[in-house]
């Protein structure tokens, strides 16, 4: 088992007034070539934004782009003719394929919103663009980890153009969990939504990150009660 920890507060930080973001990756006026991404796992932006503001319209090609809501409202727009609001709870996807034109914007004028956005990079070039949209609170099951994201479309979750796997879970004080790798070839990035977890001796606190990889399966434990999403990827493109 070979794994990197990526410590909260080792993340890039980008502070715009309207928009609070810390990046996982190099991202934007953040460039720390260690920091690349992690095989096919190239953006985790854990992004804050006030009431009323957030991402005008702007493009994108030949990504796969996941949102998820963590607090608040996130109000979406596209140049395929989706319109609507992602809630707290649910995650979304976007294919960016030949090329899209979006908007995320808070959807309330009030209270802030919290989300994580994640890149993916696809292994299909210029696909037709697409989006999907689902309630994780559907398929999710306390203290366990549940599949939210995976290659296949008749699967549960959403689905993408590149061999991942997403799992998300809540787990309670002293809940032991372990993750068996659907390709013993990929890696897993694990990131601590919140509260305290323990992988093979590494402890890792709310918002801190965990590459993992030459490994078929892992335990992780829940010191306090935590909710957890794990990023299975193709390490090799």
């Amino acid at each position: 088992m070979k794994t990197i920890y990526h410590a909260a507060d080792s993340r890039g930080d980008a502070n715009h007034g309207w928009l609070k973001s810390r990046h996982t990756f190099s991202f934007a006026n953040y460039h720390n070539p260690e920091r690349m991404g992690f095989g096919a796992l190239r953006v985790i932006n854990d992004d804050f934004v006030i009431g009323g503001q957030g991402f005008g319209n702007h493009s994108h090609r030949n990504m796969e782009i996941i949102s998820i809501p963590l607090s608040g409202k996130l109000a979406h727009g596209d140049s395929i003719g989706n319109e609507g609001v992602i809630e707290t709870g649910e995650i979304q996807v976007m294919s960016a394929g030949t090329g899209i034109t979006h908007s995320e914007m808070n959807g309330d004028d009030a209270e802030a919103v919290r989300f994580l956005q994640i890149w993916v990079i696809p292994n299909k070039m210029d696909v037709a663009p697409r989006y999907q949209q689902v309630h994780m609170g559907d398929i999710m099951r306390p203290n366990e980890l549940s599949q939210v994201l995976s290659p296949n479309a008749d699967d549960a979750g959403v689905w993408i153009h590149q061999d991942a796997w997403f799992s998300m879970g809540g787990f309670d004080e002293g809940i032991s969990q372990t993750y068996q790798l659907n390709d013993s070839n990929n890696g897993v990035y694990v990131f601590v939504i919140s509260g305290e977890v323990v992988i093979d001796g590494q402890v890792l606190s709310i918002r801190d990150g965990l590459c993992i990889w030459d490994i078929q399966s892992f335990m992780m434990d829940a010191t306090v009660a935590s909710r957890v999403l794990v990023m299975e990827v193709p390490l090799f493109m």
